[in-house]
């Protein structure tokens, strides 16, 4: 079995982190795609271990919360009910960011509802050692329905409604304050 050196291995890492796709990382660097994508694949899994071991107890003040949606292969009204037992279909990614530093707190992905919701919110309690504002888009799965939603030692309390003037429209911010108990 060939093994990539380190140098080749910084190249295409390089080659992906600037925005070139992996077929452009392939003619630059000679590297096959299969083998970059076998590398992105341990690189993904190294960072994920990574984020999980190191980001704790982190001091947030604001956490801005959001969901952004993509698909698999296809989205979910085109895919075939077999693609979608394949895993094809919308998908949603949570994220949780530091305001003020822009540090990922927490992410995950899966599916908009107030189960991955749920998951994701304790996530990001798990993470935080301060008291903190979570700032979101209103999405009703985020808080649910407030104190019930969130356990394990959390509560929810109605901190303030933002209105946001953007162009000409108001787009509302719903924000709350989360504490330990």
């Amino acid at each position: 079995m060939n093994c990539l050196d380190n140098a080749t291995r910084a190249k295409v890492v390089s080659c992906l982190i600037e925005g070139c796709s992996v077929r452009a990382t392939v003619r630059m660097t000679g590297v096959s795609k299969t083998t970059v994508m076998k590398l992105v694949a341990d690189v993904g899994a190294a960072c994920a271990a990574y984020h999980d071991r190191y980001v704790r107890n982190v001091r947030v003040r604001r956490l801005q919360c959001d969901e952004i949606w993509q698909f698999v292969g296809a989205k979910a009204k085109n895919a075939s009910p077999e693609k979608k037992q394949e895993g094809w279909g919308d998908v949603w990614t949570w994220v949780g960011i530091d305001a003020q530093t822009k540090l990922v707190v927490s992410y995950l992905v899966g599916g908009r509802d107030a189960g991955w919701a749920y998951e994701f919110m304790q996530d990001c309690a798990s993470r935080i050692a301060s008291r903190v504002q979570v700032t979101t888009d209103g999405l009703k799965g985020l808080f649910g329905s407030g104190r019930r939603r969130i356990r394990d030692g959390l509560r929810l309390r109605p901190a303030t409604e933002n209105l946001r003037r953007s162009h000409g429209t108001r787009n509302a911010l719903f924000a709350r304050e989360v504490h330990r108990r």
